[in-house]
């Protein structure tokens, strides 16, 4: 499989927001608030249905760890969950930063 199939497979809209309340064992009101503030953004379907891609369940899964597990609250996982997200986009400016140098002969 190729990484780009992989990642459309993550970002695919593929669970309704029921069973996606089922799969992290919330209740539906609070995906819909996690929405209302803006922490997440499920698809919508023409008939305006929620739609969870995988990375969204994932991103959920995170939240929900952050509050249970560390006893973080909301607004610190939200917090968190955008410094990593910011890291993530610094290591791979980075990366390419790096690669550039490498490219232009910048490691000699």
């Amino acid at each position: 499989m190729t990484v780009i199939n992989e990642r459309s497979r993550e970002t695919e809209p593929r669970y309704v927001i029921s069973v996606v309340a089922r799969m992290l064992g919330v209740r539906s009101h609070t995906l819909r608030y996690y929405e209302k503030i803006g922490i997440i953004e499920p698809y919508r379907s023409r008939g305006n249905i929620r739609l969870y891609s995988e990375r969204d369940v994932a991103l959920l899964r995170k939240i929900k760890s952050l509050m249970e597990d560390m006893g973080v609250n909301l607004a610190g996982a939200e917090v968190i969950l955008r410094m990593i997200q910011r890291m993530n986009e610094l290591q791979r400016e980075l990366e390419e930063t790096r690669e550039q140098l490498r490219q232009s002969g910048g490691d000699q």
